[in-house]
C-alpha cells in the first residue's frame, strides 16, 4: 500500500521531536578528499530579473529562458526558483488536450517541445506540440515523482525505491539504482566532486548522489527522517529540507555536509534559491528566508506566519528579483517583498516581525493544494486543487486571465516559448498558446 504522506506530516506536526545532536551522518564508501577534486563554475547568468541575482551559478538542467523549448526540471532551473523569462501569450487560448486516462501527482517536463510525465501506474508518456503521443514506456511500478531530463535521458524516482535512467532516444533503461524507501521528489542534476550526478532524497532517510551516466553511487548523506522534497542546486552547493525539520547544505566540491538549520516543523517541500538567498516553507505554513555565505547559513528569519493554526504547506515559493510568491493560508497567493522595510506607508502591510512586507495577497477560487506558483516575467501562473488556472499581475495582484480545467490540479505548471502546460490529477494535459 502506498504510504499516506499527509497523515505522516500531520503526525510530525504534533510530535516534532527530531532535534538531533548530530544532524549530519556521512555515509560515504570512499574517501572524498582522495576521490573528489574541487571544480569551479564559470558561467555567469546575466538574464533580466531573477537570473541576474544568480551570480556564478550554472544550471545543469535547462529551461526558463526566453525562446526555449525545454523545461527539464519541474521548477524551471536547478535552483528551483520557479522563474522563467519565457513569455506567456497575452490571452492564452486552449490549443488541445491529451487524456492520459491514469491518475498522476507529477508535474510535466518538456524536452524539445515534447511534454513528458509519469502516471501512478508507471506509464511514461510523451506528447508533442500538436497533442500527439510520440513516446510511451511502462515502468510496471507505481510512480508519484516528477522526472528530470538531462542529455536526452529521463531520470525518475519510483514508489518501490528505485531511481531509473531512461533513454528518450532508444526507449531503453540505462540503469536502475535501488534505495530502501520510496522516492517521491523530483531528482536534480549537480556537479558533484567534478562529476555530473543525479541527486535525490528517499524515504529511507538518505540523500543519494549517483553518477548520472552509470548510476554508480558517489556518496550518500543520512538525515533524521524522510526526504520528501527535491534538492535545490546553486553554485557549489546543494540545499534540501527533510521531514525531520532540518535544512541542510552540501558542498558539491568536497562531498561534505557543510551546515544545517532546524525549523519549527517538518520541511516536506523543496527550497527555492536566488543567489545567496534561500526560501523554504515548513508544513505548519511558516515561510523562511535563509542567507547563505560560503556554504554556511549566516542568518535566517521568518517572513510569513500562517493566519490559522491548522494551516499546512507543501507548496514551493517562486522568486523574482524583488518578491517571493507563495501559496499560503489554504486559499491565498501572497507577494512578499524580499527587501526589508519598516515603513508600512511605503511598503504595504508589515509582517509580525516588521522585517518584510506583504505587497498584496490574492484570494484564489479554491484550496491551493500541492501546486506551486510560477513567475513568467511580470505575470504569475497559479493553479488550485479545484482545477482553476489563474494568471495574476505580479505588480498589483490583479487577475489577468482565468480558466477552469474541470479537474483537480496538484502539479506545477511548465512553460516554454509561447506555450503553457498544465497536467491534472486525472492525467489530462492542457496546452495553452
Amino acid at each position: 500500500m502506498i504510504f499516506k504522506i499527509f497523515n505522516t506530516f500531520k503526525l510530525l506536526k504534533l510530535f516534532n521531536t527530531f532535534k538531533l545532536s548530530n544532524p549530519f551522518k556521512l555515509s560515504n564508501p570512499f574517501n572524498p578528499y582522495k576521490l573528489f577534486n574541487p571544480y569551479k563554475l564559470f558561467k555567469l547568468c546575466g538574464l533580466f530579473g531573477l537570473f541576474g541575482l544568480l551570480g556564478c551559478t550554472e544550471s545543469l538542467v535547462t529551461g526558463g529562458s526566453e525562446g526555449s523549448m525545454d523545461w527539464h526540471v519541474f521548477r524551471g532551473d536547478s535552483a528551483l526558483s520557479g522563474y522563467t523569462a519565457a513569455k506567456l501569450p497575452e490571452k492564452p487560448k486552449l490549443l488541445w488536450t491529451y487524456k492520459g486516462n491514469f491518475r498522476t501527482s507529477a508535474s510535466p517536463v518538456v524536452d524539445k517541445g515534447t511534454t513528458y510525465w509519469c502516471d501512478k501506474r508507471g506509464h511514461i508518456r510523451g506528447v508533442d506540440l500538436n497533442g500527439n503521443e510520440v513516446f510511451e514506456y511502462d515502468l510496471q511500478t507505481a510512480v508519484e515523482a516528477t522526472p528530470v531530463i538531462h542529455d536526452s535521458t529521463l531520470f525518475v524516482g519510483r514508489i518501490d525505491g528505485k531511481m531509473t535512467a531512461l533513454s528518450l532516444a532508444s526507449k531503453d533503461t540505462l540503469w536502475t539504482y535501488e534505495t530502501m524507501g520510496q522516492i517521491s521528489a523530483s531528482p536534480n542534476i549537480v556537479n558533484f566532486g567534478g562529476r555530473k550526478a543525479v541527486v535525490f532524497g528517499s524515504y529511507d532517510n538518505y540523500l543519494y548522489c549517483l553518477d548520472y551516466r552509470t548510476g554508480a553511487l558517489i556518496s550518500r548523506f543520512e538525515s533524521g527522517y524522510y526526504i520528501n522534497g527535491a534538492v535545490a542546486v546553486s553554485g557549489n552547493f546543494a540545499i534540501f529540507g527533510g521531514c525531520d525539520s532540518w535544512l541542510r547544505v552540501i558542498d558539491c566540491r568536497t562531498g561534505i555536509a557543510n551546515d544545517s538549520l532546524h525549523f519549527d516543523a517538518s520541511l516536506p517541500a523543496s527550497p527555492a534559491i536566488a543567489g545567496e538567498f534561500c526560501y523554504v516553507a515548513d508544513y505548519s505554513g511558516n515561510v523562511y528566508e535563509a542567507v547563505l555565505d560560503g556554504g554556511k547559513i549566516a542568518r535566517h528569519r521568518k517572513i510569513l506566519k500562517p493566519e490559522h493554526e491548522n494551516s499546512s504547506m507543501i507548496s514551493v515559493p517562486a522568486l523574482d528579483g524583488e518578491t517571493v510568491y507563495v501559496l499560503a493560508d489554504e486559499r491565498y497567493l501572497y507577494a512578499i517583498s524580499r527587501k526589508a522595510s519598516h515603513d508600512p506607508a511605503k511598503s504595504g502591510e508589515t509582517n509580525a516581525q516588521g522585517e518584510r512586507t506583504i505587497k498584496w495577497k490574492y484570494l484564489l477560487k479554491g484550496n491551493v493544494g500541492d501546486s506551486s506558483p510560477l513567475v513568467c516575467g511580470e505575470r504569475i501562473v497559479v493553479c488550485t486543487k479545484t482545477g482553476v488556472i489563474s494568471v495574476i499581475n505580479a505588480r498589483d495582484g490583479s487577475l489577468e486571465w482565468e480558466y477552469d480545467a474541470g479537474e483537480q490540479i496538484i502539479g506545477s505548471p511548465a512553460v516554454i516559448d509561447g506555450h503553457l502546460f498544465i497536467l491534472t490529477s486525472k492525467g489530462t494535459l492542457f496546452c495553452f498558446g
